[in-house]
């Protein structure tokens, strides 16, 4: 059974002035989410910033997103990490705050041999009983988790459910989808890949775009999944300007940056990110205002 089929957002964190976690607005975005139309909450991911979240902040923030979703849609947490106790250590915690299934990126900086995946992964898994999405995002971790590898893992620990791929290779991804064989949930990482993705066999995507569009995302993938595919299509590349405007700085910036100029007042970007350069935030406003979407600021 899939955690969820659709658009799953990788939702930002929203902070105050000095920095500091801004619970009311992130309740406000969480209702703003799922009146939305949005199929799955991804919270303290790379879009949330976890990175630079405290422990402690890491897993209020995820039991405030739990308490105020309140199993209307599945909310995943973020809690991977380059060192294998310090993800069971976070796993753990965010299972006893409500959690209903994990997102588990590969080890970064120190990374991983392929048995070493296998092993931390496997750590992790074995830890708690909610399912498990593995996020495979080598261009930032440095590490990228083979086909063959995902499968066995999907074939060999009962929670391991699924994989948000964001290798950006499509070759690859096909070749996952063969072996996998039904045996793993493929969702897209990328936003300008969903259709392809989906039509490899993949059943969502885990979007940074859903933040700011969360029912057009929803909409590309199941207007495919419902047989309506030259529908998704024309949606898919009509985003394409949007979503490549959200990914000319490092993401959170841009999505950050956009959420903003459309009043939502989601704060700073923690450092080391740093604001947007102007001639991108221009950038930024006119993929925003041609795609339809109302600037407040």
């Amino acid at each position: 059974m899939a955690i969820f089929k659709g658009a799953g957002v990788a939702i930002v964190t929203p902070f105050h002035k000095d920095g500091s976690v801004n619970y009311e607005k992130l309740t406000e975005l969480l209702e703003e989410q799922i009146a939305g139309g949005i199929d799955s909450i991804i919270i303290c991911g790379t879009t949330g910033e976890a990175s630079t979240l405290t422990h402690e902040e890491h897993l209020d923030v995820i039991g405030h997103t739990v308490k105020v979703v309140n199993g209307r849609v599945p909310v995943v947490a973020g809690t991977g990490s380059n060192c294998t106790q310090t993800a069971v250590y976070l796993s753990v915690e965010a299972e006893k705050r409500g959690a209903d299934g994990l997102l588990q990126v590969t080890p970064y900086y120190n990374k991983a041999t392929q048995k070493g995946l296998i092993a931390h992964f496997t750590a992790v898994a074995e830890a708690v009983k909610i399912p498990i999405i593995l996020y495979n995002v080598p261009s930032r971790t440095g590490c990228n988790v083979l086909p063959e590898t995902a499968v066995y893992l999907a074939k060999h620990v009962p929670n391991i459910v699924g994989i948000k791929e964001a290798c950006g290779n499509i070759s690859q991804i096909a070749k996952l989808a063969h072996l996998a064989d039904g045996c793993l949930d493929i969702y897209s990482g990328n936003d300008d890949q969903i259709v392809p993705l989906l039509s490899l066999g993949g059943i969502g995507v885990i979007s940074v775009l859903a933040n700011v569009a969360p029912r057009q995302t929803h909409d590309i993938v199941m207007n495919f999944l419902e047989g309506r595919v030259a529908e998704s299509s024309k949606m898919q590349l009509d985003a394409l300007p949007l979503i490549d405007a959200l990914f000319c700085e490092v993401n959170p910036i841009p999505v950050k940056t956009a959420m903003n100029l459309m009043g939502k007042e989601c704060g700073p970007l923690r450092g080391p990110l740093s604001p947007m350069e102007p001639e991108n935030v221009e950038k930024l406003k006119k993929a925003m205002t041609d795609y339809g979407l109302l600037l407040n600021a």
